[in-house]
């Protein structure tokens, strides 16, 4: 099934969609908005539109190879974004100029069609998991704040990067859409919106139902546009924004933590373009219009992070160009004034992780880092670390040696696999980390702040969220 017929009767016509009032109203205080979502045209291979997210694997440039086979010269999603695996090419800024030309073909052509006001609920299907829920909305830019110490209403869970953020602002200044991946997770235990949504399901509008290539499984999304589901979205939100609920809830005060409602689960660095694009825009237009115009709003999905589909992952790091034997050395040098540091080596993976859980059960309250090399593997133990989070004591060290050695390099990679195959390279070594626990993040955000860049993964990479739709800007 490519995609279903857009001219099928809407359950909601434009006159009872205005019976919910104003969305400012009903989602005054929860910075969501129903996006004038653009789908492609009925016919269009859906499998060949749609494509996962630009940031991944950007150090595997034969599966972006296999895309532009698979895609050929079919419409896709392919040809409006800048997969990162190509940021250093010396072309990069025809690639850019080709994207904006392409959009706005694709628009001159109908090949995107424009939906009334509306949201879409997804159930997405991975190689990993049989359901994981998700719903496509839109958020105001005025309430999102990725910088430390935030108190924004939707934020960072991770470090953003100033410096990854140009070449999408570039893709951004002269695109007039969106094509988003971005991922935002909701802290809803009682499943309350999902729920919800699972059981209305028979009164939406299917409009796709198809396999994603790639190993990327099979999505399915439905039109939400009853005024009736729509109220009662906007009631459970503006329920987690409740502050007497919220201070209950995480054990804070709202007033020195600000309400959390949404925190980016993935793609901060496209949402933090689109702010910063929207700064740019909005000097440009008069204020009594910048409420409503299409910049403000940023296209998203939510996923909540109970959902028992939703697994984080590790993102595990790999350093390229840089002497293992040296690197370890630096590393001790750079624990161990304060810590206690050990190297052991194994001749096997097999090995090493056997006696990885003899070591945490013998150094408890340690943290310890498994790598591979060219050599082989091995572990090594940092007694006292002065962080809670594996990862950030590991990026502390990380962060140091990559600026006393400018020409190593530093990837964050998706899956143990693609550690073991980059990281017995020469030259290369590879970290394999843990993943963090799903349940508390909200919990640590609040009361830690963000968290060190690429601390966790919402699934393995080709359970990222795919290209599909589209918004004007």
């Amino acid at each position: 099934m490519a995609i279903e017929s857009l001219n099928a009767r809407s359950n909601m016509t434009t006159e009872s969609l205005n019976s919910l009032g104003s969305h400012e109203t009903i989602f005054n205080k929860t910075g969501v908005s129903l996006p004038e979502v653009l789908l492609p045209a009925e016919g269009t291979d859906m499998q060949k539109w749609a494509v996962v997210a630009c940031d991944q694997y950007t150090s595997q440039p034969g599966y972006w190879e296999e895309v532009e086979r698979i895609v050929g010269n079919s419409p896709s999603a392919l040809r409006l974004i800048l997969p990162e695996v190509y940021l250093e090419n010396s072309n990069v800024d025809d690639m850019i100029s080709n994207i904006n030309i392409t959009m706005k073909k694709y628009l001159d052509d109908g090949l995107l069609v424009p939906h009334n006001p509306c949201f879409i609920y997804l159930d997405r299907e991975t190689p990993r998991v049989k359901s994981r829920k998700g719903l496509i909305l839109a958020v105001d830019l005025e309430k999102y704040d990725y910088t430390q110490g935030s108190r924004a209403l939707i934020r960072s869970t991770e470090k953003t990067v100033p410096e990854r953020l140009p070449p999408r602002i570039k893709i951004r200044r002269n695109a007039p859409i969106e094509v988003p991946h971005v991922q935002l997770l909701v802290d809803d235990p009682e499943m309350a919106i999902f729920g919800h949504l699972e059981n209305a399901v028979q009164q939406m509008d299917k409009i796709y139902d198809f396999d994603l290539m790639m190993n990327g499984g099979h999505i399915k999304g439905y039109k939400i546009e009853r005024p009736s589901i729509i109220r009662q979205i906007a009631e459970v939100l503006e329920k987690l924004t409740d502050p007497e609920l919220f201070a209950d809830k995480y054990d804070v005060d709202p007033e020195d933590t600000g309400i959390l409602l949404f925190a980016v689960g993935d793609g901060n660095h496209s949402l933090a373009s689109a702010k910063a694009h929207w700064e740019n825009k909005k000097t440009q237009i008069p204020k009594e219009m910048q409420a409503h115009h299409p910049a403000r709003y940023a296209m998203a999905e939510v996923v909540n992070v109970h959902d028992e589909g939703l697994i984080f992952e590790p993102i595990h790091r790999v350093l390229f160009n840089a002497n293992p034997e040296t690197l370890i050395k630096e590393m001790d040098k750079h624990f161990s004034t304060v810590s206690p540091f050990h190297v052991k080596s194994f001749p096997s993976k097999e090995l090493m992780e056997q006696e990885k859980h003899e070591l945490a059960a013998k150094f408890q309250g340690s943290h310890i880092f498994p790598f591979v090399t060219n050599h082989g593997y091995g572990i090594i133990i940092i007694e006292k670390p002065r962080y809670n989070l594996d990862v950030a004591t590991l990026q502390d060290f990380l962060d140091s040696f990559l600026k006393s050695n400018p020409s190593a390099k530093i990837d964050y990679i998706h899956g143990e696999n693609a550690v073991t195959s980059i990281g017995e390279e020469p030259g290369n070594l590879g970290f394999y980390l843990n993943p963090i626990d799903k349940h508390g993040l909200f919990k640590t955000v609040l009361k830690d702040g963000v968290l060190p860049r690429k601390t966790f993964s919402m699934g393995e990479a080709e359970e990222k969220r795919y290209y599909l739709e589209c918004k004007i800007i």
